[in-house]
């Protein structure tokens, strides 16, 4: 369900809207909404009538249907929760972030999935050490699933809060998670130690979606986004310290329909074309990564899966056949390899019946303050490189780049003259069998350190910010006053 780099081997409107009716709903009907406090020890005694205690949160859970909450005390909690249709328009929320932990033991299994549903909030708690087996779909601390491999949008409506994800071993898959799904928001959310992503948001051509004030560190990559686009924005965040640092890509087959496209009002998001046609820079563009740092993304220690260990490390955003995304306003520094990195992407590689060529076409990368990127040397490292013009059919045009403040060298040289913003179109910017080896031996060599350096877990991470007021908008009960 991630970015795979095979060449070795093979809105914000809508969400706003969307969440205003579901609390205007919250509020109308607030008398009949009831309150399930889950508690390690007995309850107390005189509990209103809209109250109930349960010693489990799936227990909670079952118990709950839209518009009640379910209310988190202080504890270790040894279980896996699955949130079903049945229970879409839920709360489920913890009293305290860091005193609230759902652990896994390092044992296969999923924190928190929620299936099929819509309109479910999960906020101010931690979930961790849930771990990737051979036969379970599972490694994901906290995952809204609309319908992994369906190639359909099954679900709306999923929304994280003060979440903290994270795995000390070498075995977690994903920190939090959300696909098949549209309009939905994660704000103020953390995830460390996963061998996949710490954030992921796949399968959705029209996703609706905002990212915010997220952390992710020491992941093998801090951000994937397979076959995501439209609405959807990724901002004010923190991404240091990973294999890779944010890869929004295009893939094949994995979480389809593809591909990855950014653009404004697509009409064919029902059946799309994955290898669309972007005739002019002067596009709009709604899939966009603003206002973050993007800072020191070579962590080789970090655990790997099949799919991450083959895809190139050391660079701050990775652009894998993208097609119109928007890149600005972000600090982008100290990355060995590349600040920004995008390149053509046929996939399955090397080519066969049901390789799709995905192109890396009309994106735009400005106002970006780069800083000691490349510092590894080479033809293709530095601060921006683009990729792409391999193969006869190519249409890898219409990048542009602008406005951005370099200290290190591009891929093509001087690339804010001919490939500035400021042309109506821009040509492929090459590269050549030189750039497919380039992008060939950077895993390679990755793969080469660890064998000397094998990956180990990674640190669990201190406190994080809970949430100020865990009792805004909940019906009295006896935890809120």
């Amino acid at each position: 369900m991630s970015f795979r780099l095979c060449v070795p081997t093979r809105g914000l409107a809508g969400a706003i809207a969307l969440l205003a009716v579901a609390f205007a709903a919250t509020a109308t009907s607030a008398s009949a909404a009831e309150v399930n406090i889950v508690r390690q020890g007995k309850p107390p005694s005189g509990v209103p009538a809209n109250t109930k205690y349960f010693t489990t949160i799936q227990a909670a859970v079952n118990a709950a249907t839209s518009g009640d909450w379910v209310l988190i005390e202080p504890g270790v909690y040894y279980e896996e929760v699955k949130v079903t249709s049945a229970h879409s328009g839920i709360w489920i929320r913890g009293m305290n972030r860091n005193k609230v932990i759902l652990d896994g033991q390092n044992k296969t299994g999923n924190g928190v999935e929620i299936y099929k549903a819509n309109n479910v909030w999960v906020e101010n708690l931690t979930a961790r050490n849930f771990d990737t087996g051979p036969e379970c779909d599972c490694g994901n601390e906290i995952w809204w699933n609309g319908g992994a491999g369906s190639n359909k949008v099954n679900a709306h409506g999923w929304y994280g809060s003060y979440l903290t994800a994270y795995d000390t071993g070498l075995n977690g898959g994903y920190g939090i998670f959300t696909n098949n799904e549209t309009k939905g928001s994660w704000e103020n959310i953390y995830a460390s130690g996963f061998n996949d992503s710490g954030m992921y948001l796949g399968a959705c051509q029209e996703c609706d979606a905002r990212i915010s004030k997220a952390v992710m560190e020491n992941n093998a990559v801090g951000y994937s986004g397979s076959n995501s686009g439209g609405k959807l924005v990724i901002e004010t965040s923190l991404v240091r310290n990973n294999a890779v640092g944010i890869v929004p890509n295009s893939e094949n087959p994995g979480d389809g329909p593809p591909p990855q496209d950014g653009e404004c009002g697509r009409p064919n998001i029902e059946n799309p074309n994955a290898t669309p046609s972007i005739t002019t820079t002067k596009i709009p563009r709604c899939t966009v990564i603003r206002d973050n740092l993007i800072t020191n993304n070579n962590n080789l220690t970090v655990p790997v899966n099949g799919s991450t260990a083959a895809a190139p490390w050391g660079a701050g955003v990775e652009l894998p056949g993208d097609y119109a995304d928007l890149v600005e306003q972000n600090v982008i520094a100290n990355n060995a390899n590349n600040g920004v990195l995008g390149f053509e992407y046929p996939n399955p590689f090397p080519p066969q019946e049901d390789t799709i060529f995905f192109q890396l076409a009309g994106n735009r990368i400005s106002s970006n303050v780069f800083i000691h990127n490349g510092y590894r040397g080479g033809a293709f490292t530095g601060d921006v490189s683009l990729m792409g013009g391999f193969f006869p059919f190519s249409e890898s045009t219409n990048n542009c780049v602008s406005s951005n403040v370099f200290t290190g060298a591009t891929f093509p040289a001087k690339i804010q003259g001919a490939f500035g913003c400021q042309n109506a179109t821009t040509p492929q910017p090459g590269g050549g069998e030189e750039a497919i080896g380039y992008l060939v031996r950077l895993p390679t060599e990755a793969a080469e350190g660890r064998i000397v350096n094998p990956p180990v877990g990674q640190p669990a991470p201190p406190p994080q910010p809970t949430m100020p007021n865990p009792c805004n908008d909940v019906p009295k009960n006896p935890l809120c006053h």
